[in-house]
């Protein structure tokens, strides 16, 4: 067997370096998946410009938004986390954060084992130099080991789903969370008016799921019109609003109530990862509204803010961090549904599995050139 690639990064800033391991033996409950897609996530940016606020451990194989073919299973893994039975050749999307099962949140608050104390993170927490060496996306193959790294969650694909229509699944899924937080506390009705802050990735992702769960309206606020702010209408914004248009926070806020009437929207969304975009996003509202905030995935620093102004408009912020790992089935399933509603891989720009190719899609991701910076090792897996 011909040795298999992975990308691999020293730490903030670094290249890509392309290294080579050897094929592995796969354990009784392992399998060796052939990576067909796997996004570039704004996750992955911040980590390579230094912001995550955790140790890692470099080198390790960045990409988590992946998808793939079993090449290679044990005899003892025999279903996925939803226990759909899979096998080789079975289509498989594999999540980045996995709870354990066992911590103090996985076993008395379910509903947050988001918040579990000691997840697994394929593509973050996983170094390179740990033997098979393929923990990340961000290669040829990745290897799953529910033996020693039992709170890893695998899942399912339809067997007509493309692999590259799948790699959304996940950043889809943090999104389709965040507004089932609202709804469940009854902060996101049927036919509400809903703005999006960032029209990145997320952002595009978010206008697709608040549709899907009932948004009245959609406006989404962003920047550049291309690719970003035309894409974002054509996944049905009703309006969207050039933050180079309008470069102040009292112009773009002045915008949106213009859009939506005098009062407000009846929820936010931020997904910009800018920390000013949260008290912007407070005064985009109605009284007595809600803000979800899922853009501040990584510590981007902090911004200075009134809280008589949150007092004062009788409005609830929700944190929404990540994902359960229940969500990802119901991301799968809106996806699927969906999949002939929008222009789902009009999002994505596809690099080949090179070091040239890798440093493209994330230069081009950092540099809004693109919408989703997609790495695909095989092409002939694109449309698999």
């Amino acid at each position: 067997m011909k040795p298999i690639r992975v990308a691999t990064f020293d730490g903030p800033g670094a290249p890509p370096v392309i290294r080579e391991v050897p094929w592995p033996k796969v354990g009784r409950k392992s399998a060796l998946i052939q990576i067909g897609a796997c996004g570039v996530c704004g996750t992955d940016l911040h980590i390579l410009k230094g912001h995550w606020p955790k140790p890692l451990p470099w080198p390790f194989t960045l990409g988590h938004e992946m998808t793939g073919i079993i090449r290679e299973i044990g005899p003892e893994l025999k279903t996925d986390w939803m226990d759909l039975p899979i096998t080789v050749g079975s289509k498989i999307m594999v999540p980045p954060f996995m709870p354990c099962g066992e911590c103090y949140y996985c076993r008395h608050y379910p509903e947050n084992s988001n918040r579990c104390q000691t997840p697994v993170y394929y593509g973050r927490y996983l170094g390179f130099d740990r033997p098979p060496h393929l923990w990340g996306g961000w290669a040829e193959y990745v290897y799953v080991d529910l033996e020693a790294l039992p709170g890893t969650k695998i899942y399912k694909l339809p067997d007509s789903m493309p692999l590259r229509l799948g790699a959304l699944s996940e950043p889809l899924t943090s999104c389709i969370r965040g507004f089932a937080r609202a709804q469940k506390m009854g902060l996101f009705r049927w036919g509400d008016t809903v703005v999006i802050q960032g029209s990145g990735p997320i952002g595009i992702l978010a206008i697709a799921a608040a549709r899907e769960m009932g948004a009245g309206r959609v406006i989404c606020v962003g920047a550049p019109e291309e690719p970003r702010l035309a894409l974002a209408r054509r996944f049905g914004a009703e309006a969207t609003v050039d933050i180079e248009a309008h470069p102040t926070s009292e112009a773009r806020v002045a915008r949106v109530r213009e859009i939506v009437g005098g009062y407000g929207a009846d929820l936010v969304m931020d997904c910009t990862g800018h920390p000013a975009a949260g008290p912007e996003g407070v005064e985009m509202l109605r009284d007595g509204a809600a803000m979800i905030e899922m853009g501040q995935f990584t510590d981007a620093g902090s911004i200075a803010t009134n809280w008589h102004r949150f007092v004062a408009k009788d409005v609830v912020i929700i944190g929404s961090w990540a994902f359960t790992e229940n969500d990802l089935a119901l991301g799968i399933r809106m996806l699927d549904h969906a999949r002939d509603r929008y222009p789902w891989t009009e999002m994505q720009t596809i690099y080949p599995f090179d070091q040239d190719g890798v440093s493209r899609a994330v230069a081009d991701a950092m540099a809004m050139r693109t919408v989703k910076s997609t790495i695909v090792p095989f092409p002939e897996l694109l449309e698999a």
